[in-house]
C-alpha cells in the first residue's frame, strides 16, 4: 500500500509544474534562422524548470509565413506559439486571432522592451507578440578587401559608393564578389530588401490615394541600379538568395559586403562559422545620393499565441522564458556575449558586458533611425518600412517580388517587371476596395 502511494505521489508530482498547472507539451512554429536553432537547443532549460515539453516545427521563411497565415486565418490549430512578426502582429490582434500578453509577470519586466519593437508588436496599446530578437538592417563588410581595394568605408555611405566598392572588391577568379543581397521571391524576403532600397531613391508603393507607384521613375532608377550593381559585382543566381543563403556565402569568404539584417553580426563574427570573423566593420545602410531616406527596415521576429490554442498558460511559460532578461543571460553563459538575441530590450544595450560588442552599437543606432510611420520622402497612407501594414501586403508583395527575381534572373527586363508590378498591385487594390 505504501509504496503503491508512494507510486502515485511521484507519478502526480511528474505532472505538475513549477506553476501548479499540468505539465503539457506545446507546438511551436518558427523559423530556421541561427537564433532560433539556439533557442531549441536550449529548451531543456524551459522544461526543467516548468515541466512542459516543447515540439518544434522548423521551417524556410516563406514557408513558415505560409503555414503560419493558413492555419490562424482558418483557425487550424496546429500551433500553441508561432513565429511571426512587426506586419503581421497588429493586423491579427486587431483581428483577435493572437491572445493578449497584457498580464505577463512582474518579473518579465515588459517596460524594458525597446520601445519600437513594443509599439510595433501592439494594437490598440495591448502586446500581442514579445519580441525574441529585433532588428534593423545595415552593412557587414570584409576590412580586408576594403583596404586593398584602397578605400574606406564612410559610417553613412551612399549608393553610389557601394557600387563602386563592390565592383573594386570583386575578385572572380578567386570566387569573390563584391556585394551579396537578397534576390529571393517572397515579400519578407527579396521583396523587403528591394522595398528599403526603393525608400532610399524615393521610391514609395502607394500616392495618398492608395495608387500603385511602381510607374514612376524613383522605382525605375531603383530597379536598375540594384540589377546594374548586382550584375557587375554578385553571385551569379542572386536571384534566388535570401537571408541564409548570403550569411552562409558571407562567412565563406565569398562577399565583400552584405546589406542585411543587423541580427547577422553575431553569425559573420563568430570565429566558430565563420572564416573572416575578425575581419568584418559595420556601416549604416546607404542611402542614393540627394535622398534622406536610408536603406534599412525594422523588424522584430516575434512569439505570439494563436487564439485557438488550447494551450496558453503553458504557451505564455514560454514566451515569457524565451524573451526574458535570464534568457539573454543564458545565452550569454553559453554562446558569450557577442551571440545573446539583440534589438529587443533597453537593459541589453546598459549591461556593460554587452555595450563593447564591436556591431552593439550601430544595431541601436539602426533601429533607431528607423521610422516606420515615416517611411519614405513622399508623403504615404501606410505605415511600415520593408512592408504596408494592410492585410493584402503579402499577397500582393509575393507577387510583385516573383516578378522583380525574374528580372533578377534576366527572364525579363526591368521594365517589364516594372508594369507588370503596376498591374498586379492596381488589380489588388480595386479587388480590396481601396
Amino acid at each position: 500500500m505504501y509504496l503503491r502511494n508512494a507510486l502515485r505521489a511521484a507519478t502526480a508530482l511528474s505532472l505538475l509544474t513549477a506553476g501548479g498547472a499540468f505539465a503539457e507539451t506545446i507546438t511551436i512554429a518558427t523559423v530556421n534562422n541561427g537564433d532560433m536553432i539556439r533557442m531549441q537547443g536550449l529548451s531543456e532549460d524551459f522544461t526543467a524548470k516548468t515541466g512542459h515539453t516543447v515540439e518544434w516545427v522548423t521551417l524556410e521563411e516563406n514557408v513558415l509565413r505560409q503555414r503560419v497565415t493558413t492555419d490562424i486565418t482558418t483557425k487550424g490549430g496546429q500551433f500553441d506559439i508561432m513565429t511571426i512578426g512587426m506586419y503581421e502582429t497588429p493586423i491579427w490582434g486587431k483581428n483577435g486571432w493572437l491572445v493578449p500578453l497584457d498580464d505577463l509577470s512582474a518579473d518579465y519586466d515588459v517596460d524594458d522592451l525597446l520601445p519600437a519593437m513594443r509599439s510595433g508588436l501592439s494594437y490598440d496599446g495591448t502586446l500581442y507578440a514579445a519580441p525574441f530578437y529585433g532588428e534593423s538592417s545595415m552593412i557587414m563588410y570584409r576590412t580586408d578587401l576594403m583596404e586593398k581595394a584602397g578605400l574606406e568605408m564612410p559610417e553613412a555611405p551612399t549608393w553610389e559608393f557601394i557600387r563602386e566598392a563592390a565592383a573594386a572588391m570583386t575578385d572572380r577568379a578567386n570566387d569573390i564578389n563584391g556585394i551579396c543581397l537578397r534576390g529571393k521571391a517572397g515579400w519578407g524576403e527579396g521583396g523587403a530588401f528591394i522595398t528599403v532600397t526603393g525608400n532610399s531613391f524615393g521610391a514609395r508603393w502607394f500616392d495618398e490615394d492608395w495608387n500603385a507607384q511602381f510607374d514612376q521613375p524613383e522605382w525605375a532608377e531603383a530597379l536598375n541600379f540594384f540589377v546594374g550593381m548586382m550584375n557587375e559585382s554578385g553571385p551569379a543566381g542572386y536571384a534566388t538568395n535570401g537571408f541564409n543563403e548570403n550569411l552562409s556565402l558571407f562567412q565563406q569568404g565569398k562577399c565583400g559586403m552584405w546589406i542585411d539584417a543587423t541580427v547577422a553580426a553575431s553569425f559573420v563574427t563568430n570565429p566558430n562559422d565563420s572564416t573572416v570573423a575578425d575581419k568584418v566593420g559595420f556601416a549604416l545602410a546607404p542611402n542614393h545620393e540627394g535622398v534622406e531616406k536610408r536603406a534599412n527596415w525594422l523588424w522584430a521576429w516575434a512569439l505570439a499565441i494563436p487564439a485557438g490554442s488550447q494551450k496558453t498558460d503553458a504557451a505564455k511559460q514560454f514566451i515569457e522564458w524565451a524573451t526574458s532578461k535570464s534568457y539573454i543571460e543564458l545565452v550569454a553563459s553559453k554562446e558569450g556575449w557577442a551571440n545573446v538575441p539583440p534589438g529587443a530590450r533597453i537593459s541589453l544595450y546598459e549591461n556593460p558586458n554587452y555595450k563593447d560588442i564591436p556591431f552593439a552599437k550601430m544595431t541601436l543606432d539602426s533601429i533607431n533611425a528607423a521610422d516606420p510611420t515615416n517611411p519614405t520622402v513622399k508623403p504615404v497612407p501606410y505605415v511600415g518600412i520593408q512592408f504596408v501594414a494592410i492585410p493584402e501586403f503579402a499577397g500582393i508583395a509575393t507577387d510583385v517580388s516573383q516578378e522583380f527575381s525574374a528580372a533578377y534572373a534576366g527572364q525579363q527586363t526591368v521594365e517589364e517587371a516594372l508594369e507588370k508590378a503596376q498591374a498586379i498591385t492596381t488589380d489588388a487594390m480595386e479587388a480590396a476596395g481601396y
